[in-house]
């Protein structure tokens, strides 16, 4: 289980996490402070690890918490946003005019005129900020303007959107200092948000701008091979830390950071960034026709634009499809702008009558969804919240009580309705009943009226995936352009009576699209199944209970969970009554059980202004889909069922939880990764070759006198030549292949895409507990104070060797009460931590029916239940009771010891602690026990109960790995159990006696430290991002090798004020030699103590590392220097102390420096930084889980290793492919362009060997070359365009041309040489001759060609194994030599007619294998010596222009550079 595991009730707990050197109580009493300085949640981090089911369970998969109210924005701003960008910049940003649609919705854009509609905008404080970014960064993206000047696209910039990189023009405005780094948007990343009510909009005809400067990530390269040339450049330009002033505000980075643009060709980056929306010229006038909303679920932005159609246009439209043979119509099925621009007019949501919306997300994705009409009288208040601002509402808007027609859209099973006073959308999702205000309101339930109502709006209580039929998909899968281009492609070989050739690519391409529809169909099978579910439910409607199924549920709905009983969550609900006890792996992928109590009645009357569940709530939240572990009804004082288990409904079908994680698995993020948009590119390069080759072939044929209907059949056979169209089916050769391997290995894949990206890592992040050490920890022993003597006693093994106690309050009763377990069927659940601890004590524990209810009156919060026990625990042996026991005064005579827990504070994460409250039976007091971080005991405990050496022990202890939970406890006499119900948590938790500490021993995995070595060995930079003890992780880190043991851990502290103060000091000093100190600025040691003998070439040598907690963190993100940030990342190796929402964060840093990055964690509290990982590899029983990419078995991180040689192997596969069919597809260019020079080409059965029996046996083996067993220190390229590939391309390119062109012309220079019939012009047939000397030779030496550019691309170590070990490839390459050995020295005559070949004398064939032996030797010394000699001449011939400039994306060297 992962450190710092959240927990309720029986969830988990660490209590020694994040008590660091800080203000315990400042920690307290800020517990509400500003966005920008808060580490722990939105009410003061009293939820942050309050159990899985808290604030950690999204409403969608992608983050732990949606709705970060304390958290700065993410969108990094390249520019140097140092000290000198004061505070005020943000407030200005921050107090943007913010106005509420009817759906609560924020809303923002252009104000446009109207008759009598000022047009205004409200831009505060965005000049001061843009002239101050202007100032620190040349070379900025100049800021958008609030209405982008209007700009036609046309059908090239539509291509370019898909495959290029679109410009950012949003982003949320700034909550900190300095904003965050990653425009990259993922769902755990787009964009953060800040604090609104509802989904947040933006329409081009509101009041504020929202076209804030469109931060852009930097890209990074993977250009590999050229990673150490730009090194003494990198170095020279690196600002030194000691040019700046002492404690003066460090300057903006100038030209020693990598903030000029890349090298376009060479130098680019490995992913392409899409996230932001396009800009688009100035909307119309009048009602709002645009509007940009915000999806917390996806965490990502839309942009909705109505559009009405012309019907003059759309009849010109159908015409021109009936007149090009529906080629316009595939060409604006593709191209949807293409269409929209011809067709259609753009047009105000209101005023539609036969319209329809374009729906464009932040990929480029668009989509027409019509707008559907409801009639629906009913008011408005059942469709959005809250009213709109006055100032908002439409000029024709005649007020009303009822809505009439409801107009909506459905988006990804997401509506959104159209609020007829605003003329604006908004997500019904959002909606919240304003009758909410107690548990009194509710408790009624809903009536048929309101249940009828409900359901027209919100639909079924179903997550049921809408399957396409077959027709639909079929024609979905034919109209791809990859099939349109088969099916085009095997028209023209009818025309050209290649019938054969023709009938074996359609059946092939039939097979293939029979084979997708049925892999389709069955997926959508599996996840209708997966994700629909339905069960009888008790319902009260109507004033009585009616039995239903579980798909008529509605928000409002009050639900008897118990009878029937539920197995499994049928929709998100408050639990109102009873108590229950949830397993929610399926959302984390933690399946430690979480308890959930009733709901107050404030938090139900909170919930109608909240977006999603925070604080107490998510004690009370039964998410749907969970599995019920057990629910129980209330119990009245007497211990017998009172109450009902009640839960109310809140969110049903898919604006559930579960919902949420249907739809992104349904719409994942698409990945752009640069090979394949290079692909793309390459692609069109071979298009533009194969026109100019036509070029120089018509000219002959118009020399030659062909008829100019042979010439355009010739001129789109070449196209199919060139790009050959099963050139895109062998892209993902190598994936299918990767992914197949690692679920042998059962590592298991949702992202096929990310396969490749793995091959790509440079740096792996790993949480600790779970991930790096055993899930499980065993106790060591516990230590307490000598009662005589004022330090520590021995470490006790066993409980039974802990001192009889004296006291009320003692350790033994400690250790046995202070936990919030449970007993299920005999069996103790809870928290790990908790279970070795109470186990360690050899008690036992019942908790269920001894326990009974009473009402605490609270004139604030009201009425509310509590148990009168909670649990009851007892010694060994005592089980056994006596009448006599209790009748008997005085506990002493008693043989009956029963301790029963009367109130429980549950932990806190800010607080790093709970505690109890605990009655003895037949005692006159109560005790109070704390469970919590040795650190923070310091502030709640009496000084003088300490021993002298606990700072001493603390860290011999945590210095070596151990886990340590301190102890303490009071006795309060006269305590009555009202008194104890009513008792304040800062009352309990003060002057107690310190009690003792226990330690906890965590052990390394067995796969860990063989793991980590060797990623260590192959310079793959590692990281540790923990929720653990800085000292704790540290001595994990070494003992597993993740650090060098000798090398020197640097940690800061604040010297001068704390985490929340921009004006706060940090010293860094050494874990071992406390008085080595690094410079605060540059992070560079200091000279080192007089007592410590250092070499000079280890002081220079960079040998140490730095050590970082989520505080320390959080104050560098937010106010240090952007160059000691960026050097803070890139030497870290430790990060301590880091909530969920931090590690996110560091990924994202990360990232941005240009890592490629690897998260794996256990699925619990990292499934945000899982998420925002480049590759999240989470260590899951379950196949597979929606919190990561790739989910492993393997119980540890050797998975790591795997995933890492399956995605190098995988790319490098691919680039084979791609390069072996772009160089099969020039060789036989070349071979028909020659022909065509005499008015010949290929036979049918030429072309019908060359694909079906050479190619695709060729491609399709290739790809099983199984991974090099051993991870080499370089990182294969991902740039097809990257010197390495072109040489190699070109190189290759060059050797088989040259050799076709001596076979063609050595042929006609013999003399048995006999030239072709010149051709009857008169003669109607349009197929060019076959059977000549030239065509022969070509023909016999190509066929050689296929085969000997397979192996010179069959790349084997570093990456992949040795071409021979993959038997299918050397078995085809085998059998395909013999063959072509055969038909070139003595082919049959069979062979001969049906290749139609010309016998050629032995001399002559004995010549062509001579050259065929030289194209081998040739291609083979130009593959392993030729292309490194060329990549090299090429960047020679670069260096010039890379000393005037550092490359895109290799940030983190250029700050190692500085560094130096």
């Amino acid at each position: 289980m992962a450190e710092a595991s959240p927990s309720s009730g029986s969830g988990g707990y660490d209590y020694t996490e994040g008590a660091s050197p800080l203000d315990i109580q400042q920690a307290i009493s800020d517990a509400n402070r500003s966005r920008r300085d808060s580490r722990y949640g939105d009410d003061g981090g009293d939820n942050m690890f309050d159990g899985p089911g808290h604030s950690v369970i999204p409403s969608s998969v992608s983050r732990m918490t949606l709705r970060d109210h304390h958290r700065r924005s993410s969108g990094f701003s390249r520019a140097s946003l140092s000290r000198r960008r004061s505070d005020d910049a943000t407030s200005q940003d921050g107090r943007r005019s913010r106005r509420m649609s009817g759906d609560g919705a924020s809303v923002d854009g252009d104000r446009r005129s109207n008759g009598g509609w000022s047009e205004q905008e409200d831009l505060s404080g965005e000049e001061d900020t843009t002239e101050d970014l202007s100032r620190s960064w040349r070379g900025r993206r100049r800021r958008q303007s609030p209405s982008p000047p209007a700009a036609r696209s046309n059908v090239f910039e539509n291509l370019a959107s898909i495959f290029g990189r679109g410009a950012p023009t949003t982003e949320s405005p700034p909550r900190s200092r300095r904003t965050s780094m990653s425009s990259r948007v993922s769902r755990s990343r787009l964009l953060r948000r800040h604090s609104s009510r509802r989904s947040e909009a933006s329409s081009d005809y509101a009041v504020d701008d929202m076209s804030d400067e469109g931060d852009e990530r930097w890209g990074y390269s993977s250009n590999e091979e050229d990673e150490d040339e730009d090194e003494a450049d990198i170095a020279s330009l690196a600002p030194s830390g000691s040019e700046v002033a002492f404690d003066s505000p460090p300057p903006s980075p100038g030209p020693g950071l990598p903030f000029l643009a890349g090298d376009p060709v060479f130098g680019s980056e490995a992913r392409i960034e899409m996230g932001e929306l396009e800009p688009l010229p100035p909307p119309p006038s009048g009602p709002p026709s645009r509007q940009t909303l915000y999806i917390e679920d996806e965490d990502a932005h839309i942009r909705m634009i109505g559009y009405e159609q012309i019907p003059w246009k759309q009849w010109t439209w159908w015409l021109c499809c009936t007149c090009t043979f529906g080629v316009l119509a595939l060409l604006g099925r593709w191209f949807p702008k293409l269409w929209l621009r011809w067709v259609t007019r753009e047009r105000a949501f209101i005023d539609m009558k036969r319209g329809f919306v374009v729906v464009e997300t932040a990929y480029r994705d668009i989509a027409l969804f019509p707008i559907g009409r409801l009639e629906y009288p009913y008011s408005f208040s059942t469709v959005f919240s809250s009213n709109p601002d006055p100032s908002q509402l439409l000029p024709k808007y005649t007020p009303g009580l009822v809505m009439g027609v409801l107009m909506y859209v459905d988006y990804r099973y997401n509506r959104f309705a159209l609020d007829p006073r605003t003329g604006l959308f908004g997500m019904i999702k959002d909606w919240r009943d304003a009758s909410w205000q107690g548990i009194l309101s509710v408790q009624n339930g809903v009536s048929s009226d309101v249940k009828t109502q409900r359901l027209k709006l919100f639909g079924s209580n179903l997550i049921d995936i809408e399957g396409k039929s077959t027709g639909t998909l079929l024609i979905d899968e034919v109209i791809h352009p990859f099939y349109v281009f088969q099916i085009a492609s095997i028209l023209l070989w009818s025309l050209d009576d290649y019938y054969y050739y023709a009938f074996c690519i359609a059946l092939i391409s039939a097979v293939t699209i029979v084979t997708t529809l049925i892999e389709t169909k069955q997926t959508i099978a599996r996840m209708r199944e997966m994700s629909k579910f339905m069960c009888p439910v008790k319902v009260y409607r109507d004033g009585s209970w009616i039995f239903c199924d579980s798909s008529e549920l509605v928000t409002g709905d009050v639900v008897n969970l118990l009878d029937p009983p539920l197995n499994t969550i049928p929709a998100d609900m408050f639990l109102l009554s009873g108590d229950a006890i949830v397993n929610e792996s399926m959302l984390t992928g933690e399946s430690v059980p979480v308890s959930k109590i009733p709901i107050k009645g404030d938090d139900l009357a909170r919930w109608k202004d909240t977006v999603d569940i925070s604080g107490d709530m998510a004690k009370s939240f039964l998410y749907s889909g969970t599995r019920v572990v057990r629910i129980r009804a209330g119990l009245a004082t007497d211990g017998r069922p009172s109450a009902p288990a009640l839960a109310l409904v809140v969110r049903t079908g898919f604006y559930t939880t579960k919902g949420a994680l249907v739809r992104s698995m349904l719409y994942p993020k698409p990945t752009g990764f640069k090979f394949y948009r290079d692909s793309m590119r390459f692609i069109g390069v071979l298009a533009a070759v194969a026109g100019l080759g036509f070029c120089a072939s018509a000219v002959q044929f118009v020399r030659l006198g062909v008829r100019w209907h042979t010439i355009v059949i010739r001129a789109l056979d070449l196209i199919t030549v060139v790009v050959p169209p099963a050139l895109p089916a062998t892209l993902s050769i190598g994936t299918s292949f990767a992914i197949t391997r690692l679920r042998k290995l059962g590592i298991f894949c949702i992202s096929p895409s990310r396969v490749n990206v793995a091959g790509q890592i440079n740096v792996c992040c790993f949480d600790k507990t779970g991930t790096l050490t055993e899930d499980g920890l065993d106790i060591l022993g516990v230590r307490g104070p000598e009662r005589h003597a004022d330090r520590f006693g021995e470490l006790l093994e066993d409980i039974h060797d802990l001192p009889a106690p004296r006291e009320k309050a003692n350790f033994l009763h400690a250790l046995a009460t202070c936990h919030s377990l449970k007993m299920v069927d005999g069996e103790t659940i809870g928290d790990p931590l908790d279970v070795k601890m109470f186990e360690f004590t050899k008690w036992t524990l019942e908790e269920g029916h001894v326990a009974g209810t009473g009402v605490v009156k609270n004139k604030v919060g009201g009425d509310r239940p509590a148990a009168l026990v909670q649990t009851v625990v007892r010694p060994p042996g005592s089980a056994q009771f006596r009448v006599e026991d209790a009748l008997k005064g005085a506990g002493r005579h008693a043989h009956f010891l029963e301790l029963g827990v009367i109130r429980t504070f549950e932990f806190v994460s800010a607080l790093r602690r709970m505690s109890v409250v605990v009655k003895r039976l037949k005692s006159t007091s109560m005790e109070v026990y704390v469970k919590g971080a040795p650190e923070v005991m310091a502030e709640i405990c009496d000084k003088s109960t300490f021993p002298q050496d606990y700072d001493d022990l603390l860290s011999y202890y945590t210095k070596r790995g151990y886990r340590v939970i301190a102890m303490a406890g009071k006795s309060i006499e006269g305590l009555s159990w009202l008194k104890a119900q009513k008792l304040k948590r800062e009352q309990a938790e003060s002057n107690l006696q310190f009690l003792g500490l226990v330690i906890f021993e965590n052990k390394l995995k067995s796969g860990t430290t063989p793991a980590i070595q060797t990623l260590r060995a192959a310079h793959f930079a590692c990281r540790m991002i923990t929720g653990d003890n800085p000292l704790t992780a540290v001595s994990v880190a070494r003992e597993c090798g993740l650090i060098n043991p000798a090398v020197q851990v640097f940690t800061p502290t604040f010297v001068r004020g704390g985490p929340s103060s921009g004006l706060s000091k940090l010293e860094w000093s050494s874990m071992d030699e406390p008085t080595w100190k690094l410079d605060d600025y540059s992070l560079k040691p200091q000279l080192p103590p007089t007592n410590r003998l250092v070499d000079q070439e280890e002081l220079e040598g960079q040998d140490y590392t730095l050590a970082v907690t989520g505080d320390v963190f959080r104050w560098i993100i937010n106010h240090a220097p952007l160059e000691t940030m960026q050097r803070m990342l890139v030497k870290t190796q430790i990060y301590a102390r880091m909530s969920p929402d931090e590690k996110n964060e560091v990924v994202e840093r990360l990232q941005g420096l240009g890592y490629v990055v690897l998260m794996c964690g256990d699925g619990a509290n990292d499934c945000a930084a899982l998420k925002a990982a480049d590759v999240g590899l989470s260590l899951s029983e379950a196949e597979a889980s929606v919190a990561a990419p790739f989910t492993s078995r393997t119980p540890d991180i050797s998975c790591v290793l795997e995933v890492i040689k399956e995605g190098r192997a995988a790319l490098v596969t691919s680039f084979s492919c791609f390069k072996y069919m772009a160089l099969y597809s020039l060789i036989q260019f070349t071979t028909i362009t020659l022909l065509y020079s005499f008015a010949s080409s290929l036979g049918d059965f030429q072309f019908l060997y060359i694909d079906l029996f050479i190619i695709i046996p060729i491609a399709v083996t290739m790809g099983r070359t199984l991974p090099f067993p051993k991870i080499h220190p370089k990182r294969p390229t991902a740039s097809l365009v990257s010197k390495k590939v072109l040489a190699s391309l070109v190189g290759q390119i060059v050797i088989t041309s040259a050799i076709q062109f001596w076979a063609f012309f050595w042929v006609r220079s013999q003399e048995w040489y006999a030239a072709p019939a010149p051709k009857d012009p008169n003669e109607v047939d349009d197929k060019l001759s076959a059977r000549n000397y030239e065509n022969s030779a070509l023909f016999l030496v190509s066929c050689f060609q296929y085969i000997l550019v397979a192996a010179v691309f069959s790349i084997g170590p570093p990456y992949r194994k040795q071409m021979w070990t993959n038997g299918w490839f050397m078995l085809s390459m085998i059998c395909l030599c013999l063959f072509n050995l055969l038909v070139m020295l003595s082919p049959p005559a069979s062979v001969v007619q049906w290749l139609d070949l010309i016998s050629l004398p032995v001399m002559a064939r004995a010549a062509l294998l001579l050259a065929v032996a030289v194209n081998v030797t040739a291609s083979l010394l130009f593959e392993h010596y030729g292309t490194q000699a060329v990549s090299r001449a090429i960047g020679a011939l670069l260096e010039l222009r890379r000393r005037q400039r550092v490359r895109d994306g290799k940030i983190y060297k250029a700050v190692e550079g500085g560094m130096r």
